[in-house]
């Protein structure tokens, strides 16, 4: 599902995120009004919904990319936006329906809560799918090379035929720079995948400064200095990283950091 994102001021926040806190809200206000009705609040309810569904989704997405994990502190590590949604769902109404059971005097409450989160939830998650249109092919934007000279010319459209990972990234940008040696790696071992790094703003004697530096040895390094790819694509922040198919065709983004496990849903898409 392509993450869009927001920008508020200096910062980036995923759009899919928001809605999420929208329907929250939105639950909680309904929960008040029907609460107050009755007598009961169930603010607390919500709030524990809301906590079981975030750890139901990581813990489900843990258990699908197990193997991807070194150890505890990446499994904590919740910056990498691995959540399985499914999961989080099903964890969440699992607890909300043992809470209706124990709890008969928030029972209309919860139920006007809980359908008015998820219809909030469902409409605008389905607009924004329709409105970003999920079939939308590789922009045909004149990317530069790395020799910086402005005339050398790639157009990513041209380069279809095999899956490509594009990343948006600069190298001012800590994420990014802490994922570099993952997509490196990850080049270097999918043969059957194109990578390609976009830099988004900067000059390319910075991004070559920066690439001696760290000994990256990267391929397929393009410059984006009017940020035009980052701004057709939806991407107000970074590192945004797309994955099309052999078609061209847009099948997922990541918004932020990458860990090996959603670099590996990613790929698993590509597949």
């Amino acid at each position: 599902m392509l993450e869009q994102s927001v920008a508020l001021g200096p910062v980036a926040i995923s759009l899919g995120r928001l809605l999420i806190l929208a329907a929250f809200l939105v639950a909680l206000l309904v929960g008040a009004l029907l609460g107050r009705r009755q007598r009961t609040s169930i603010g607390d309810t919500l709030f524990a919904t809301l906590l079981v569904a975030i750890i139901g989704a990581r813990l489900a997405f843990l258990a699908r990319y197990w193997d991807s994990y070194t150890g505890p502190f990446e499994m904590l590590d919740i910056r990498d936006g691995g959540f399985d949604i499914l999961g989080g769902l099903i964890a969440g109404l699992a607890y909300a329906a043992w809470r209706f059971y124990r709890v008969p005097a928030q029972r209309r409450a919860l139920i006007g809560a809980l359908v008015s989160g998820l219809l909030i939830w469902g409409v605008t998650a389905g607009s924004l799918m329709i409105m970003v249109d999920q079939s939308r092919p590789l922009p045909a934007i004149a990317l530069e090379t790395l020799d910086g000279r402005g005339t050398d010319l790639v157009t990513l459209h041209e380069s279809t035929g095999e899956p490509m990972v594009v990343n948006l990234w600069a190298t001012w940008c800590p994420p990014c720079r802490r994922e570099m040696p993952l997509l490196g790696k990850a080049q270097r071992r999918e043969d059957a995948v194109t990578f390609v790094f976009v830099n988004q703003g900067e000059s390319s004697s910075r991004v070559r400064v920066y690439l001696n530096e760290e000994s990256l040895g990267l391929d397929n390094v393009l410059l984006d200095p009017p940020l035009a790819l980052g701004e057709r694509v939806g991407a107000m922040g970074m590192p945004t990283t797309l994955f099309y198919d052999a078609r061209g065709q847009l099948v997922d983004t990541h918004f932020g950091e990458l860990s090996r496990a959603t670099l590996a849903r990613g790929l698993e898409q590509l597949r």
